[in-house]
């Protein structure tokens, strides 16, 4: 089945997007078989999950945190995560920037906007970004590295709606590469478009698509979060 899958999605997913597997919930056995068919960005959403994953699987996966990423979780992960996707705070990118000290790495990361007209607890706001991005704080980061945004669009069957919330992540990237990034050659990340809007999210400029349930099936839980 995920072989099939997987087979299906990559059909589908156009360059320059790449495809991340949401592996979360997903015992360790159900990734090495997409590995096997040659994936290798895998994206979780739970430190210690993905902590233990790593641990148990080939060291060559791409690591990708895609969830709300708690301060005392980052040393789980600061060790050999590739992209973390949702940095939501200075806090949390200072968190980050200490662990990738401690560890010698340079830690790349996304920006987490909120696009979505729906309420959630995460995601900056332009002003926020600004406030973030033009301090004297994260100046002195020098072990992390922003290389693009992430958002989610709205949960609806509407179309145009989820379009328009991802050509607004597409101008807050490009408002941001201009203003803040121009001469940066690694900001060029866009990660939107999930197993049901990932096609529009292409369309829109996406660089990482996140697809969890198209790949393995449905997750052992109810709740819909960053997959």
């Amino acid at each position: 089945m995920i072989k099939e899958n997987l087979n299906i999605i990559r059909e589908q997913v156009q360059a320059p997007a790449r495809l991340i597997a949401v592996s979360k919930t997903k015992p360790v056995e159900m990734l090495q078989e997409a590995y096997d068919c040659g994936q290798r960005l895998f994206g979780e959403n739970k430190a210690l999950e993905m902590r233990d994953k790593h641990e148990a699987l080939p060291k060559d996966i791409e690591w990708h945190f895609i969830g709300h990423l708690q301060s005392n979780k980052v040393k789980y992960i600061a060790p050999f995560v590739s992209l973390i996707h949702s940095i939501d705070s200075l806090a949390i990118l200072q968190e980050v920037n200490k662990h990738a000290v401690k560890n010698n790495r340079v830690i790349d990361c996304l920006l987490q906007f909120h696009v979505a007209s729906e309420e959630t607890k995460f995601g900056l706001d332009m002003q926020e970004a600004d406030e973030l991005l033009s301090s004297a704080a994260f100046a002195e980061l020098k072990n992390v590295r922003i290389v693009g945004v992430m958002g989610m669009a709205t949960n609806t069957p509407d179309k145009d709606l989820v379009r328009r919330e991802f050509h607004r992540l597409k101008e807050i990237f490009d408002d941001l590469k201009l203003r803040y990034f121009a001469g940066s050659d690694c900001f060029k990340e866009i990660s939107m478009g999930m197993s049901g809007d990932f096609a529009i999210a292409q369309e829109e400029g996406s660089t990482l698509v996140r697809v969890g349930s198209s790949i393995f099936g449905a997750r052992d839980y109810g709740v819909k979060v960053n997959d």
